[in-house]
């Protein structure tokens, strides 16, 4: 310790100062913990989390006068429009039987893939305030982002299970692995949020990029033809179409409710790979700039 002037106590060191801090749990403000910390903390607040995203879920058209019916309705729109360009107009459905399903399965899986990767990329950008107000894990507003997506596309699954009815498929073992694609898709869209989120946090402009990714996306991810059908002479084309993230939940959930479909178990594995490394990934990106987010 420094003695002090005029009787007073001793002045501590820097380093002093920061051993005490240490020992009674003290952290330096705007400071970022440690990545196993940090990863404790979020779940240590999962109730709270899940409570937020209950809550954004269910204020998602909540000032239209249909309010939750628009999640079922504007798949359906959009499956009927595919159909009619796609379908019949471009006859894209060469080497699928059931084209409908085959197309409203697209349509659903990947619609959560756009709506999520474009809203919770804007997460923290988009609240500052809070952001700036209060302390705590930044991770948990593209998180919540991305739960709050999957909560509203869960209508849209009950209506793929009618659809699948509608069109002459049949119940069978392989429906109950389509919450599993689902999780597995959850992890993968987490990730690649998660990554946004930190990006536009440092460059808000990389945000008018996003729709025009997530469209050539939508063009190569077999969202409204078959991708081993249309890429049949070229292989390594094929499986790099088939094994890219956003491909492979939309292959998955189709393995497990199309009868013309045989299960995959390469391509499930594959799809468990990717969603616990992206997100992994993502968060270890996101935390690596805790510190920052809300400044400037």
């Amino acid at each position: 310790m420094t003695p002090a002037p005029n009787g007073a106590p001793p002045a501590l060191t820097a380093e002093e100062a920061m051993a005490l801090a240490q020992r009674h749990g003290l952290e330096r403000l705007g400071g970022r913990p440690p990545f196993g910390v940090y990863i404790r903390r979020l779940w240590q607040r999962r109730s709270f989390l899940w409570t937020l995203s209950k809550a954004q879920a269910s204020n998602e058209n909540a000032e239209d006068r249909l309010g939750v019916l628009w999640h079922l309705l504007n798949p359906l729109f959009l499956v009927v429009s595919y159909f009619l360009i796609f379908g019949l107009l471009l006859d894209t459905r060469k080497g699928v039987d059931n084209f409908i399903a085959f197309l409203s399965i697209g349509v659903v899986v990947f619609g959560f893939s756009s709506s999520a990767i474009t809203t919770g990329s804007k997460a923290v950008v988009g609240n500052l305030n809070l952001v700036r107000a209060l302390r705590f894990p930044r991770a948990m507003l593209p998180i919540g982002v991305v739960i709050a997506e999957a909560l509203a596309t869960l209508p849209a699954f009950g209506v793929l299970f009618v659809v699948m009815l509608a069109t002459g498929e049949l119940p069978k073992l392989s429906w109950l692995l389509v919450p599993v694609a689902f999780l597995i898709h959850i992890g993968i869209v987490g990730g690649l949020v998660l990554v946004g989120a930190r990006v536009l946090s440092v460059s808000r402009d990389i945000g008018n990029l996003i729709p025009v990714a997530i469209r050539l996306l939508r063009y190569v991810s077999g969202v409204f033809f078959s991708i081993d059908v249309y890429a049949d002479g070229h292989p390594l084309v094929r499986e790099i179409l088939n094994l890219q993230p956003l491909a492979l939940p939309i292959t998955l959930t189709r393995q497990a409710l199309l009868d013309e479909l045989s299960i995959n178990w390469t391509y499930w594995a594959a799809g468990a790979a990717w969603s616990v490394i992206l997100l992994l990934v993502g968060l270890w990106i996101f935390w690596r700039d805790e510190a920052n987010y809300g400044r400037g």
